[in-house]
């Protein structure tokens, strides 16, 4: 695996799964795949526009659209799975704040350039369990491409991205891992500073 292979890879990002009616879009809204399509869109014009932005450009640029498109409570909550019960609704509310920035972080920091990238869509289905999965090609010239397969649940009246899979890797199962690890063996303090860390390195890639 090249380099840039194994970028693309660890952009797997982040960060599981929408009832009859779904590909029309929920309550009226955009569908699921307008919804990806739209974020798509948007780190795309990111990318394009990459070295003149910086790092704090992207991460401006990103911030809205990536709030818009992904639930990051129910991203937040899944990463640490039943310890989410045991914290408190302060500390709650400051695990979704910094895995919010952590997210940001980390699509401003791998989608720094572009060179010829494009999102393929493939097909689009239900889940047994009222979910939206939709399926794309990352095309990278002169690369194979990635399959990357966006599962999305309904949140009010839009879809939302609850996890991204690529090339059957899900960061976000990774990450609970992780995380989980950390909360139960050092506590939550320690998750928190683990992740700050992450996203200040980030900034500095």
């Amino acid at each position: 695996m090249t380099a840039k292979q194994s970028k693309w890879m660890a952009v797997l990002v982040l960060l599981l799964v929408a009832p009859i009616g779904a590909f029309a879009g929920a309550a009226g809204g955009m569908s699921a795949r307008a919804v990806v399509e739209k974020f798509q869109a948007e780190l795309i014009d990111v990318m394009k526009n990459g070295k003149t932005l910086g790092y704090a450009g992207r991460y401006d640029k990103l911030a809205e659209p990536v709030s818009e498109s992904h639930d990051l409570v129910k991203i937040a909550r899944v990463v640490v799975g039943k310890e989410w019960e045991k914290l408190t609704t302060e500390q709650q509310d400051k695990l979704v704040d910094v895995f919010s920035r952590l997210s940001i972080a980390s699509y401003a920091h791998n989608f720094k350039e572009y060179g010829g990238e494009s999102f393929a869509f493939e097909s689009e289905e239900q889940t047994a369990r009222g979910g939206v999965v939709v399926h794309y090609l990352f095309k990278v010239p002169g690369e194979k491409s990635h399959k990357f397969d966006y599962w999305l649940k309904e949140k009010g009246d839009s879809w939302r991205i609850i996890n991204i899979i690529a090339d059957g890797v899900s960061d976000l199962a990774l990450r609970r891992s992780e995380y989980t690890t950390i909360l139960q063996r050092e506590g939550f303090d320690a998750l928190i500073a683990k992740i700050n860390e992450k996203i200040d390195n980030y900034s500095k890639l």
